[in-house]
């Protein structure tokens, strides 16, 4: 059996760019794009165990787990701020926090 070496791509064809100068922009601009990913991963993780902490002082005193009303101002938050697409970023969010109602 044999194996191929593939040839490392250059740093323009890994970005899509036409020239190094933009390239290593990119590069630069994608690595932010990761670190700010990770954040929002972790503010997200950090939000679900909020969430859940909520969630079981409202079932333990008798109350539902969800409150629709509080998740209708978060929803037209985000659309405020982001938009049409910042309620749909808000469902998948809400989602997370409290699985599918």
């Amino acid at each position: 059996m044999t194996t191929t070496t593939a040839t490392p791509l250059t740093p323009a064809e890994k970005t899509g760019a036409r020239t190094d100068e933009a390239a290593a922009l990119i590069g630069d601009a994608r690595e932010r794009i990761d670190a700010l990913d990770d954040r929002i991963i972790g503010l997200i993780q950090e939000r679900v165990a909020v969430s859940a902490v909520i969630q079981e002082a409202r079932i333990s005193s008798g109350g539902r787990r969800v409150n629709l009303a509080r998740e209708m101002e978060v929803l037209g938050h985000y659309r405020d701020a982001l938009g049409k697409p910042g309620t749909a970023l808000a469902m998948t969010m809400l989602e997370l926090c409290r699985g599918r109602i």
